[in-house]
Parts: structure tokens; sequence; C-alpha cells
């Protein structure tokens, strides 16, 4: 089970964005997973220090704005303020620190010195690389054989193309007049890619992470070079525990834009879909596992939302006798224990989402059959309360007229629920859904030709 080295605070460290571009979902689902994990720990007894890092100098970042003709720190700027508008709209909270690469030249430039005084760096040219094979752990965290490891051959490229455990660099010279630069004891040049994660986590929470989190797609090279730098000068674990995302399939293929199935989170606003959805079914599958997200996948989203939308404004709005039912109170003492365990269990958040719909559906049919309580009622709004302060899912409560609430498509999963309600001749169900209705400026008339609808 976790606790903290310290037994007081959780220090953990989570790789951000490269500000190149616009965030896409893959990268959001490994966000939305790390604002749970903070939410989770920060439910327990301990203090945590979240710090994460925006690399906004790698060289995809130096050729686009060389092709622009724009300094980095102009060209980063509207992705870097695109993220955290997107992060917000995600109910993603904020890191406690947030270090941009730029800003921590100095320690990255203590650290090339400390590894060149120690044998693990050596120069080769102007540029400065790790040398691997001074390094007997390299490759123990993605399971390289030692065998593979390529003593002596070399690699430039922040990412690699494929897996080449090579000696990677940790200062690079510049190639072209217009490139970045510092200066530096050793030569005028600017960070590798890896050498800045392990320079800032440092700085800022110690020798020792209590937990490191980023995608699988960072395990090689990224949190292996990471380790390798770190743990050479300081001579301690870098990081107890990692806690890597798995990927994100789009309709079961790999997100492409040459398959027309790359999605930002403003693509599918555009498209109709809440934010809230798309958080909803990013969450919808234990992080560890691999999530295939689907346009159809958020259309289920949103209808869970409804239900829960719909079972609180339901008990907010129905007249409830004093007291409590004692199967209700049992019931959610069970939804309770089960969304606890899930989340305790590796951040299962299926199955906490599972205990929420389990619930809901016991409080639909005791409020059928008149069985909920003022108390009941009470004790199961507090507990909604801290599930949205957990997994940041529960809808915001729409005010009457207030029609930015709604958007056509949820309409008409109502309009069709009432539909189905007054076909089983369910008129009590399909009174309260056309009030639901009304008090969300939707005004319902029943014609010859069917239901009608307009907004008020």
């Amino acid at each position: 089970m976790f606790t903290p080295a310290d037994g007081a605070t959780v220090r953990m460290y989570a790789c951000g964005p490269t500000v190149h571009n616009f965030a896409h979902i893959g990268n959001f689902r490994s966000y939305v997973f790390e604002d749970v994990l903070r939410r989770h720990l920060r439910s327990k007894s301990w203090k945590l220090v979240h710090v994460m890092n925006i690399t906004d100098i790698d060289d995809k970042i130096i050729r686009k704005s060389m092709e622009l003709g724009v300094d980095i720190k102009t060209f980063t700027a509207p992705f870097t303020a695109a993220f955290f508008e997107d992060s917000e709209k995600l109910r993603v909270q904020r890191p406690d620190l947030i270090t941009p690469a730029t800003d921590y030249i100095p320690e990255m430039i203590q650290l090339v010195e400390k590894l060149l005084k120690s044998g693990h760096a050596y120069r080769e040219g102007d540029s400065i690389y790790y040398r691997i094979s001074s390094f007997p752990g390299y490759g123990r965290l993605s399971r390289l054989d030692q065998r593979e490891l390529k003593v002596g051959a070399r690699i430039d490229a922040d990412e690699y193309e494929k897996e080449q455990p090579n000696d990677f660099v940790l200062w690079k010279a510049p190639k072209e007049e217009k490139e970045p630069r510092w200066n530096a004891p050793f030569g005028v040049g600017r960070p590798g890619w890896h050498l800045e994660c392990s320079a800032m986590a440092m700085k800022n929470l110690g020798n020792t992470l209590d937990i490191h989190c980023g995608g699988v797609d960072n395990i090689f090279p990224h949190h292996e070079n990471e380790i390798a730098q770190s743990e050479a000068v300081s001579c301690q674990p870098f990081a107890r525990f990692w806690i890597h995302c798995e990927h994100l399939l789009v309709d079961n293929e790999k997100m492409s834009k040459s398959k027309g199935n790359f999605y930002t989170l403003r693509d599918l606003i555009d498209k109709g879909y809440t934010a809230l959805a798309i958080r909803y079914q990013l969450l919808s599958v234990q992080y560890r596992k691999q999530l295939n997200f689907t346009l159809d996948g958020l259309t289920s989203a949103q209808a869970s939302l409804d239900r829960i939308r719909e079972c609180i404004f339901r008990m907010k709005t129905s007249a409830l006798p004093e007291g409590t039912d004692p199967n209700l109170s049992t019931a959610l003492t069970t939804a309770k224990a089960q969304f606890e365990a899930g989340l305790d269990d590796d951040l299962n958040t299926a199955q906490a989402l599972g205990s929420i719909f389990v619930l809901i559906r016991e409080i639909n049919n005791a409020l059928t059959g008149g069985k909920l309580h003022r108390e009941n009622r009470r004790e199961i709004l507090d507990w909604f309360a801290i599930v949205d302060e957990r997994l940041a899912i529960i809808p915001a409560e729409s005010s009457s007229g207030d029609q930015s609430q709604i958007d056509d498509s949820e309409v008409e999963v109502l309009i069709a629920k009432r539909a189905d309600a007054r076909r089983n001749r369910d008129f009590a169900e399909s009174d309260r859904i056309r009030q639901t209705l009304h008090d969300l400026g939707i005004l319902v008339e029943d014609t010859r030709e069917g239901m009608k609808w307009r907004r008020r």
C-alpha cells in the first residue's frame, strides 16, 4: 500500500505538455488521470506537492518557431495558454507548481557539470552526451536487455523514432544561427529534452520522488534517461513509484490525422460534444488499460451524465417525508464503500463510476415508490458533492431558463425518454421529464405529429 516516504507529504512529478501545438485527447487522458490521482491523494491525510513541467524548448519547437521567424517564447505562449484553457474545461486542477523548462537552464547546466565531473557524460564535438555504459541500471524500467545497449553510439534527437538505447544528448550545440542558445562552462548550446525533467524535479521535490507520472510512451527513452542522469548524480532512487497511463485508441486505431480520427478537445466541442462528456469517457476505463475512444462512446457518456443530472433534479424537487429509509441508507453505505475501494484499488475509475449508478437505480426506485426521505436526500447529496471533488463528473445544475446549460442533443435525449414513458403509460414520469425540460427553458407541445419543443 502506498504511503509517502516521510509519512506526511506526497512528492509527485508529472510530465506536462510539449507546447508546439494543441494537446489532443490522447494527451488529455494522462492529464485527467493525473487529476483524479491528485484529488484522491488529497482526500487522504497527507499533504501533496504536485509539480508539472512545460516543455517549451525541444527539436519541434525550435524547428517550427524558426519556420515562422519568431522566438520560442512567442511561439509557445498561445499553445501554453490553450493547454490551460482546455484543462479548465475538462475540470483538471492546476498543479501546485508549473515549471517551464526555459526557467531552469541554470539547474540543467549544473546537472551537466556534475555528470561530466563524475565521468557519466562526455564531449563529442561541441555537444555533451550521457554515457549509458557508465550506469549499470540502465534499462530496468523499460526492461531493456543490457546486451541491446549500443555502447558508444550516439543519438541527437529529443524523441526517438524507435528503440535505440544509445548514448543520449544532454547539451546540444546549435547547428543553425537562429537556434536559441545559452552560455555554459562547457560550451554554448541548449538542453536536451531528457535533461529538463531531471533538473526541474530534483530542484523542487528533492532527489527521490514519491510518484512520477506520465504516458506509457514516455517510459523509453524519456523516463529511462531521467533515471540514469538523476541517479548518477544523487546516488539515490529517482522515483519510488512510476505510474504510466496506457494509450488511447480512436475507433480501435492509433490516432492519426491521415485517418481522420485525430481529435483535440476543441475539435470535439466544435462537433457539439461537451467537455464533461469527454472527461467522463476518459475516466470510464481504468488508466492502465487501453481506452477505445469513439463518438458513440461520447454519446453514451452524455447519457450517463444526464442520468446523474436527472436523479439529482428529481431528489431536489420532490416533496419528501421527514426521516430516513433504512434500506436506502444501507444502499448509500454500500455505494460509498465500493467507490472508495475502487479508487484505492489503483484508481479503478470504472468501479467507482459503477457504484454511482447502482445507487442511482436505488434512488429512482425509492422516489417512484415514495420511500426516499429528507434525511436520505441530504446524505446522498452530501456524498455526490464528495464524488464531484474526487472525479469532477457531476453535471452543473441548470437554473430555470438557463439555455446555455443544455444543448439540442441533450434535449432530444429527454424528449425520447418522455416518449418512452408515454408509450408505457407512465404519465408521472412523463410529467416529471416535461417539468425538467420546462425548468431548463424548454417548452414541450404534444401535437398529432408527436412532441415538438422550442426554447423559451
